[in-house]
Order: structure tokens, then C-alpha cells, then sequence
């Protein structure tokens, strides 16, 4: 089975068990209007892309979704946003859930990592922007734990939801033969969790070579989540090491941002 499919649209579909009626996707950096070097569906509006070309960017995708993208203001931390049909672009948060049809959760990503989650009875869909420091979070409690956690809030979903219930799927991020961090990062790990060391290999003095996406499977899988489709971490899904699919601010430092995106239908 394909680890994922590239659709005839500039998109990404997720290779995974979803409900029917939990629809989801990842946008490539082709088939849009902007220009280099944010060629060509750059969906940010925080990266100096003109305005109006990144509006336009921004209508394509929500005629070709079908529903409206709710996008955030990004601050590499771990809130998340409730999402329903008064919500507002440009809330700030690192993610979004939802248990209403017609919305789609959506980060921007440029390096980071896409997590998409939904539950076995297509009840709530989520999506969290995962960098380094929204998964070490503040004392072990992460953007994976909050998400995994809303889940599980009886106030919020229809049924009774266990980790055994959730399903995920990882998106395309910075690889881990790309993705150099420094001594404060590989501490920010191993303080909560020494099995996180696994995921880092020495480069250089004080510099290490990160598994963005081995880090995030860890964390799912401490709350109880096995079910974890895409990104397995292989060269096919690195942002740096692939400039013709995906956008990169580690490799181009002026880029443009994709988009993931998950909604109910």
C-alpha cells in the first residue's frame, strides 16, 4: 500500500482507516498564484508574500475543499482553538478541533509537523502544528497530550472516547538527517521522557540530527495511540530533501507554507 497518493489537485491525501465522513488532505507548494520564490500555493499571509496573491492562494483551496479552512496565528506553543461556524481566522492557537461538518481544522506548515487525529466513529476531527517546542510543551504536557485530551472530554464528543479509539496521521516535516538542534533541545526531551534520546544522533559539537516525526510517534504512543499512519520518518516525506513538493523555511529561509487540513462531511 502507498504511503500516500498524490491527487490529480495539489494535494496530499492521507493513506489511512478514517471514517467515511472524516475527510482530509495536505497541500503541495504547486498549482497556486505566487510567485518566487513562493511558488506557488503559498498559503501564508505572515511570510511576505503579496496580500491579495495569498488571498486568492487562500479562495483556490476553499473552492477545491468544498468547506472553509479555518486558519490560525501560529505561535509554536500548545493552545488549541474549539472550532465552530463564528470562528474567526487569525485566532492564536497551534491547533484546531472540531465536531462540526463545514469547517476544516488547518495548520501551516513549513518545516513543522502535521498531525491529523479523528476518532473511529468520525465523531471529532483535530490538527496540531507540532515543531520541537509545542511537543516538549511545559513539564511533559505537549500540543500531542492537550489534542489527546479533548478527545477524551465526555462535554465535547458524542460518546466515550479512549486512546484505542483515536486514529492519526503525520504529514510531511523536516527530516531527521536535515533537522540539526542544539543541546536544549535534546534536554527538553529527555527531562519528561529518556526513551526520546532514541530519536536523536550526534552531528556535531553540542548539535544533533532530530526525528521530528519519531518524537511525535512517541508521544502518541505514551497516551495510547498505535494507530498512527504516514510520515514514517523516510527521506519520501522530508521537506528539505524534497524543494519540487513541499516548502521548506529550514532550506529556503524566505518560503511559502502548506497547508493540512481535516474536516466532517
Amino acid at each position: 500500500m502507498a504511503r500516500h497518493q498524490i491527487a490529480p489537485t495539489p494535494w496530499l491525501i492521507p493513506d489511512w482507516p478514517a471514517p467515511a465522513r472524516v475527510v482530509a488532505c495536505c497541500t503541495l507548494r504547486t498549482g497556486g498564484y505566487s510567485a518566487t520564490p513562493y511558488d506557488s500555493l503559498n498559503l501564508g499571509d505572515h511570510v511576505g508574500d503579496a496580500v491579495q496573491t495569498v488571498a486568492r492562494n487562500r479562495a483556490l483551496l476553499q473552492a477545491r475543499l468544498g468547506v472553509r479552512p479555518v486558519f490560525l496565528n501560529q505561535v509554536h506553543g500548545t493552545e488549541l482553538l474549539q472550532l465552530d461556524a463564528s470562528t474567526p481566522d487569525g485566532q492564536k492557537a497551534d491547533g484546531a478541533f472540531t465536531s462540526r461538518m463545514g469547517l476544516a481544522c488547518t495548520v501551516m506548515v513549513a518545516d513543522c509537523l502535521p498531525v491529523m487525529l479523528c476518532d473511529t466513529q468520525g465523531s471529532m476531527v483535530a490538527v496540531v502544528h507540532a515543531g520541537w517546542r509545542g511537543l516538549v510543551g511545559v513539564e511533559g504536557l505537549g500540543i500531542i497530550e492537550r489534542i489527546c485530551e479533548q478527545f477524551a472530554a465526555p462535554a465535547l464528543v458524542k460518546y466515550s472516547k479512549h486512546a484505542t479509539d483515536l486514529i492519526a496521521w503525520l504529514g510531511p516535516c523536516i527530516g531527521p538527517g536535515a533537522f540539526e538542534v542544539g543541546d536544549e533541545v535534546l534536554q527538553g526531551f529527555v527531562r519528561t521522557d529518556p526513551l526520546a534520546a532514541q530519536c536523536f544522533t550526534p552531528h556535531s559539537a553540542g548539535k544533533w540530527l532530530a526525528d521530528l516525526a519519531g518524537l511525535t510517534r512517541q508521544r502518541l504512543h505514551a497516551r495510547g495511540v498505535t494507530r498512527i499512519f504516514g510520515n514514517d520518518s523516510g527521506p519520501e516525506w522530508c521537506t528539505v530533501g524534497n524543494p519540487l513538493s513541499f516548502f521548506s523555511h529550514r532550506r529556503d529561509r524566505v518560503s511559502g507554507r502548506l497547508a493540512a487540513c481535516i474536516w466532517l462531511r
